[in-house]
């Protein structure tokens, strides 16, 4: 199943028999059958017709609405899940300080565990650099956690083990383009823009598996309840920043893939210029294919598949009192 990418400003996305088609002043740019779509991600200034909306509604495919830059706007939302019993448990549990509290912990403990996995392979591959200082931090961070006994106090937590981990990422930059710090909203260089496009990417992904599976993907765990934001997603995004996000920045600037050429400044940030985006794009979706062992199953998966499996496994915490267990980087 395809996962189609739309970035070509000023084109319509209409339903033609039993395809889907990208147009633009009265010229095919793309034909996609019908059944070979699973997810649409939809960039910028692109129409859509009422038909092919009524298609993607009706076939369950998800449909993610991005700025130009890649800021995620909404989904085009199918009916609800009926899985109410597993929202019902959501509320419920979100109400439990101490599971509350015991989740955030889990979380950000597992996120901690692949910021240290992604200095320490880094390290073996480059024994030049040294990262013995960024990890000896992080492993006091995993300590601290456990003596923590508020949400808030893990997230300040979590925040002082990123300061640590992205000290130690910036090392890692070999070629002309460098990093000196996460810089969010908006992206103040071109490492910086490339981390808020896959973060949001990974974060429409899992909105779309947390729906999906039923949960209400407001309500989370670690991050607060705040108007808008879809808190259980980001939850469950925070184990996978390091392995897909991070590590395919870097490779995309230490092999040249994308160079500073690649980017524009506008909107008082640096973003990716259109064909570099499309190239971006083309391998984010090589690196949520990669295959691997799941370590629970034993077979293979891949990351798009752990996303489900992970929050099937969330799920399962809420309502089968599971001991949830973060995803890890081996």
């Amino acid at each position: 199943m395809a996962i189609v990418y739309l970035v070509e400003q000023g084109s319509k996305l209409s339903k033609e028999s039993r395809r889907l088609v990208v147009e633009k002043d009265g010229n095919i740019l793309q034909e996609i059958p019908e059944f070979k779509v699973e997810k649409i991600f939809i960039f910028g200034n692109i129409q859509i017709t009422t038909q092919a909306m009524k298609f993607l509604l009706e076939a369950q495919i998800d449909t993610c609405f991005f700025t130009i830059y890649g800021k995620l706007i909404g989904r085009l939302s199918p009916v609800e899940s009926k899985n109410v019993y597993l929202r019902m448990s959501q509320f419920e549990k979100h109400k439990d300080e101490q599971f509350k509290l015991n989740i955030a912990r889990r979380i950000v403990s597992g996120k901690i565990e692949n910021m240290k996995t992604v200095l320490q392979k880094y390290g073996r591959n480059h024994p030049e650099i040294s990262f013995e200082e960024n990890i000896l931090e992080l492993e006091e961070c995993l300590a601290e956690l456990q003596r923590k006994t508020a949400v808030s106090s893990i997230f300040g937590v979590e925040g002082r083990a990123s300061a640590v981990y992205f000290e130690g990422f910036a090392k890692m930059f070999r070629k002309e383009l460098r990093f000196t710090g996460r810089i969010k909203r908006p992206p103040a260089d071109p490492v910086n823009s490339l981390l808020s496009l896959g973060y949001s990417l990974i974060t429409s992904e899992m909105l779309s598996v947390t729906c999906g599976i039923g949960f209400d993907p407001y309500i989370g765990f670690l991050h607060t309840l705040e108007y808008g934001r879809p808190s259980l997603a980001l939850d469950l995004i925070e184990e996978f920043r390091q392995p897909i996000v991070d590590r395919l920045t870097l490779e995309l600037i230490n092999k040249e893939i994308l160079t500073i050429d690649d980017f524009e400044e506008k909107e008082g940030g640096i973003y990716l210029k259109d064909e570099p985006r499309k190239k971006y794009f083309l391998h984010y979706e090589k690196r949520m294919q990669t295959e691997f062992q799941d370590a629970d199953t034993g077979e293979k998966t891949t990351y798009r598949k752990m996303f489900s499996h992970q929050a099937h496994k969330f799920a399962k915490a809420l309502t089968e009192n599971y001991q949830y267990v973060s995803f890890a980087l081996k």
